[in-house]
């Protein structure tokens, strides 16, 4: 048997978060074990989707949160670990300074990858024990600055696609209907001429709602549950969602755009269900490093 331990770094719009895996290699398989995820409720998508630009606060925040980060890999005896960022940094005037400030201050690279690629990510991660080969599956992933949908057919991914329906964009009113409406046509046009299509959704904000649903891990959650949850999540005030909910603050407003994405998502493909495996970006990545052993940053 053989132990190997990764961590993936994905700076995103609403927030960063570490994840430390364990690898476990026998004769017979491979196992992805989680050990250590933390999160850190950097909005930077706030900043960048207005202004522009990564405000100064942000940019001391961020470089914070990676010297912690270097410090766990480095107590997690982790051998190797890449560090992405998404449309937040992708799009900030600043965002290439910011990467190299991180780097002379932490030693941390950070790679500013596009939509297409995030899209191949979120898409590798490991889908097997959940996929039917029988049925299609739209997998959604829904983060602060863009949504990913990729369609699997025959246990295979066929297309992946990224679009700029983000929860932090849209709490700004920064997504334009012409997005939806591109949004749309791909998601009718790649799941067109199947019997049935299920969604497949990641991201913090569909994990709270299966949470908040109480279903045991592997059901899915009905496309009617989701459509009250909006309702119910609508009529409350934030306060009341925080305090009555106990939704963290930086959850308790992104959660009711993020199940908007999900409910247009399963109108658009015409599934009634959805699974939430507790997958995303930051668990493509480990499976990214293992395949591709020079992939990386060795600590």
């Amino acid at each position: 048997m053989r132990i190997d331990k990764y961590a993936a770094i994905d700076i995103g719009s609403n927030a960063v978060r570490l994840l430390v895996t364990n690898i476990i290699t026998t004769k017979k398989k491979v196992k992805f074990k989680r050990v250590s995820l933390v999160r850190v409720p950097i909005r930077l998508g706030a900043d960048v989707f207005v202004h522009g630009n990564v405000s100064n606060i942000n940019i001391q925040r961020l470089s914070d949160a990676m010297q912690g980060f270097v410090a766990l890999m480095k107590a997690h005896q982790v051998s190797r670990y890449m560090a992405v960022s998404t449309s937040a940094i992708r799009e900030a005037n600043n965002g290439k300074n910011i990467v190299s400030n991180i780097y002379n201050q932490t030693g941390i690279r950070i790679n500013i990858i596009d939509g297409a690629t995030e899209a191949e990510l979120i898409a590798a991660t490991d889908l097997e024990e959940l996929l039917e080969l029988k049925r299609t599956y739209l997998y959604v992933d829904v983060g602060g600055g863009s949504t990913e949908f990729s369609v699997f057919t025959n246990g295979q991914k066929t297309v992946s696609k990224s679009f700029k329906l983000g929860t932090v964009r849209l709490l700004n009113r920064m997504v334009d209907k012409s997005e939806w409406s591109r949004a749309e046509k791909w998601v009718k046009k790649y799941t067109k001429g199947t019997d049935k299509v299920y969604l497949i959704g990641s991201g913090g904000n569909i994990n709270k709602l299966f949470k908040m649903s109480g279903k045991v891990p592997g059901a899915p959650l009905s496309k009617v549950y989701l459509d009250a949850q909006y309702k119910f999540l609508k009529s409350m005030s934030y306060e009341d969602r925080i305090n009555e909910l106990d939704l963290n603050p930086d959850r308790a407003d992104v959660i009711i755009p993020a199940a908007k994405i999900y409910r247009r998502a399963m109108q658009w493909s015409g599934a009634d269900k959805v699974y939430v495996p507790k997958i995303g970006l930051a668990d493509g990545i480990i499976k990214y490093l293992y395949q591709n052993p020079n992939a990386g940053i060795r600590l």
